[in-house]
């Protein structure tokens, strides 16, 4: 999944919007019209408490040309309780997502499930008779690979959590 700055190109591309938003009833609501009015699916949406309980982190990934995403920015901002919007770059941003997967598995199958899991860093939560459940955090892409090769097993579920996002703090400068 590559995010970007939002540029004068119009070709679809994906963006990840990071928004802070006052903590009341209904704003989630507000926002996330304003994308279905202008016939956006929103691929992934998390909003969460900040460290000031008055103030909520939505986090929106969303594909579409940059110039609708403009515009639906712009008013994303005029909306009384959306305090700021920025959109992140995939290469500035720590990016991640918790997914909790339910696979088939046999007595043949489970050490090679297992494998995988161990490669993805993910856990095993709870295993019974016939099925493995993972629960794993990484980027999109990461996880996307990790369904990917469990799939051949048989997944019975799969919920997601959607991306979470911040900048990084720290700065790199370019290389000359």
């Amino acid at each position: 999944m590559k995010h970007r700055v939002l540029t004068q190109e119009s070709e679809a591309k994906q963006y990840t919007l990071s928004m802070l938003v006052r903590n009341h009833a209904g704003v989630l609501s507000h926002v996330a019209g304003l994308f279905t009015r202008r016939g956006y699916n929103i691929e992934s949406i998390s909003a969460g408490v900040t460290e000031n309980p008055e103030i909520t982190r939505m986090t929106i990934v969303v594909t579409g040309d940059q110039k609708i995403v403009e515009q639906v920015v712009k008013q994303c901002q005029k909306l009384v309780d959306v305090i700021k919007v920025t959109s992140l770059q995939y290469n500035e941003s720590v990016v991640r997502e918790l997914a909790i997967i339910v696979i088939k598995a046999s007595q043949e199958t489970r050490s090679h499930i297992i494998e995988i899991a161990d490669v993805f860093d993910a856990r095993i939560v709870d295993m019974a008779e016939s099925a493995i459940m993972l629960e794993v955090t990484g980027n999109t892409r990461s996880i996307n690979s990790m369904i990917t090769l469990l799939s051949p097993f048989g997944i019975e579920e799969i919920a997601r959590t959607g991306v979470v996002a911040l900048p990084y703090r720290s700065q790199i400068p370019p290389i000359n």
